[in-house]
């Protein structure tokens, strides 16, 4: 919304040039090699996330969100007509929120080449289109339901990297492990929650013993993560919901920390911002 001033905020103001050469297409191995850049006191270090253990203190508590990401990136053809006047086209979908036993919403490219009742073949799989939107939205019907659907998916879909990778190289097996964090048990994200990426077991173990505590919340991050922002001025972009969760338990344990003092540590932004939503009455 406008600010003090009367002055609606810009999203251009957000703008900034990022060579590309600066961006990795691989994560770094081992995970807790990744950079950390620890901003304290006014001033900037660079570390990197093994350091965790020493930059932290005794007693922190640091919140992870626990979901897992789904193959849900699908790539097929769609096909019109028979014989030699059938037209085929490649179709690669995102599945972005289930919507029924056999129905997923999803963002089809190029959405411009499909029309409801179109049918589209991933492998083995099948699905017609049922329904459109707005931005490459398509609604699709499969041709098999529930658990049978989720293992067809699990088998021919591929990880959804951030558009900045899969504009620059095709996902292939081992996205499915890096693009994973170590934390992630709930199925239903269709993005990783990318700051948990640089915990790896030796790290947490390290955490662990530098008495550090931790607990998860579930935010299974949605399709918004992937679209880009078309309005001009900040106030007038529109969210994408997500759905979320913090239990009884980890809402007791978040509780005591702040209550004795301890700081709370948001692994990133998907847990952070689960928690503000959830402190807001959300």
């Amino acid at each position: 919304m406008p600010n003090e001033a009367g002055d609606a905020l810009r999203v251009d103001a957000f703008d900034f040039d990022l060579p590309e050469r600066l961006i990795a297409l691989r994560p770094v191995r081992p995970r807790s090699a990744a950079r950390l850049l620890v901003a304290e006191g006014g001033g900037l270090q660079d570390r990197h996330f093994r350091d965790l253990p020493a930059i932290l203190r005794a007693g922190d508590l640091l919140v992870f969100n626990d979901t897992r990401v789904l193959p849900v990136r699908l790539s097929g053809t769609r096909r019109r007509g028979a014989g030699e006047t059938a037209t085929v086209a490649r179709i690669e979908v995102t599945l972005t929120e289930r919507q029924g036993p056999d129905l997923w919403d999803a963002l089809a490219r190029p959405a411009r080449r499909l029309r409801t009742g179109d049918l589209i073949a991933f492998a083995d799989l099948a699905a017609e289109v049922v329904g459109r939107g707005e931005g490459g939205a398509v609604l699709l019907r499969f041709d098999r339901a529930g658990a049978v659907l989720d293992r067809a998916i699990e088998r021919v879909g591929a990880m959804p990297l951030p558009p900045y990778i899969a504009g620059r190289r095709p996902a292939d097996a081992r996205d499915r492990e890096d693009y994973q964090t170590r934390l992630a048990r709930r199925d239903g994200a269709v993005a990783a929650p990318t700051a948990a990426l640089h915990f790896d077991e030796a790290l947490l173990a390290a955490l662990d013993g530098a008495g550090i505590e931790r607990c998860t919340v579930t935010l299974h991050v949605g399709p918004g993560t992937f679209l880009p922002v078309t309005a001009e001025y900040v106030h007038e972009h529109r969210m994408h919901a997500e759905w979320g969760e913090i239990d009884a338990a980890t809402a007791g344990v978040i509780a005591r920390a702040r209550a004795e003092g301890r700081r709370v540590i948001p692994v990133g932004t998907t847990a952070l911002r689960l928690i503000e939503t959830a402190a807001a009455g959300g």
